[in-house]
């Protein structure tokens, strides 16, 4: 069996082919685009030439949004296809590209072909109440399915359960703070398993600072906008997704590895400014689970910034975290353990491998159905 990943972003494509081997699936190729503004089905169809489409058995899709019904891996049929199409006003950037691939993935490789959805939304699906609930009036909430939902759950979920392998003496690994920082970034608080509590919320706007989202914010500061501004709703869901965190804070750059190597001082706001509000989080987290068993670093700057590590870090000791600097510095997309030796707390970098994950569930989940 090969397994076709396509994990598509509101810009972006990863394209993996895995194949299942006794001790596991093995990485055969993958591929990465950036900076599409539309599906390019040029890139898919030359990635399925190259690797003899006739091998491929399965395709797996990330799917952002899953809302409140799709909280498992799920064939798609066009029952789930229509959930994830009605989902669209909650994703509006993400679902409609996830179906487009969808389509697009039938068309070359065949209607017969079985394909999987994976939602970044299903990780979250049984937070607390007291942690996806918004305070606004409820029959209003329920109307409109407003809540908390969670996003890049593929991602952290990747992140717990390499860290399980890493200490397997952690019940269900403890109490972790996963920390996703790339374009987009994310937070999430673990307690032996279970998610209790994460920074993107209704939409994946919420939360930390960006590369180009502004994270939280104070929502008068929208109506503001629209009356002195004269700022129309979608000129202001550009304003807050595509022209704002760092970019918008440096007036230079969304790109952290420029920002740190300017020597102006609205770059080192942005970096101040990012990493002060994941900061902020890990330490209200701390707070949730009553402390913690290890922070995991991910996503391309988690595994790629020592320096963006060092300054979320930096004056923690008193909480029991204390880095190796020479461990840090050292780690650069790789794994690696860059906690000091006395931390209380385990410090790690984690490679986030969302595509072997998605992989993984569609394998579960066509097993499960051979066994029906």
């Amino acid at each position: 069996m090969s397994i076709l990943t396509i994990n598509a972003g509101s810009s972006s494509l990863r394209l993996s082919l895995f194949t299942q081997a006794d001790d596991g699936l093995v990485l055969l190729a993958e591929a990465h685009q950036q900076n599409i503004s539309v599906p390019d089905v040029s890139f898919l169809v030359n990635f399925i030439a190259s690797v003899e489409p006739t091998t491929i058995t399965l395709i797996v899709h990330r799917v952002v949004h899953g809302g409140a019904l799709l909280t498992t891996p799920r064939l798609i049929d066009a029952a789930v296809e229509e959930e994830i199409e009605q989902l669209t006003p909650l994703a509006p950037l993400h679902n409609p590209t996830a179906l487009e691939w969808i389509r697009l993935a039938r068309r070359l490789l065949g209607e017969q072909l079985p394909q999987v959805a994976v939602f970044d939304t299903a990780f979250y699906h049984s937070l607390p109440q007291v942690a996806k609930t918004y305070a606004l009036p409820q029959a209003l909430c329920q109307q409109y399915s407003i809540r908390r939902y969670g996003f890049h759950g593929i991602a952290h979920r990747a992140m717990l359960n390499r860290w399980r392998q890493i200490r397997p003496g952690f019940r269900e690994g403890g109490r972790i703070i996963s920390v996703q920082l790339g374009s987009g970034c994310s937070i999430t608080a673990v307690d032996h398993g279970l998610p209790v509590e994460t920074s993107m919320g209704f939409s994946p706007l919420e939360g930390l600072v960006m590369a180009t989202r502004c994270g939280d914010l104070d929502a008068t500061v929208i109506a503001y906008l629209q009356r002195q501004a004269g700022l129309s709703i979608e000129a202001l869901e550009e304003l807050l997704n595509k022209q704002s965190g760092l970019l918008g804070v440096s007036d230079e750059s969304s790109d952290m590895r420029l920002l740190l190597n300017s020597d102006t001082p609205e770059a080192a706001l942005a970096v101040e400014l990012y990493c002060y509000r994941v900061r902020k989080y890990i330490g209200a987290y701390l707070a949730v689970l009553g402390g913690a068993d290890a922070i995991l670093f991910g996503g391309g700057v988690g595994e790629n910034s020592s320096q963006v590590r060092a300054k979320i870090l930096q004056n923690m000791a008193w909480l029991g975290i204390e880095l190796d600097d020479d461990a840090n510095k050292n780690a650069l997309a790789v794994q690696a353990n860059i906690g000091a030796g006395n931390s209380k707390i385990d410090v790690w970098v984690i490679s986030v491998d969302e595509a072997r994950e998605m992989a993984l569930d569609a394998v579960s989940i066509t097993k499960n159905k051979d066994r029906s």
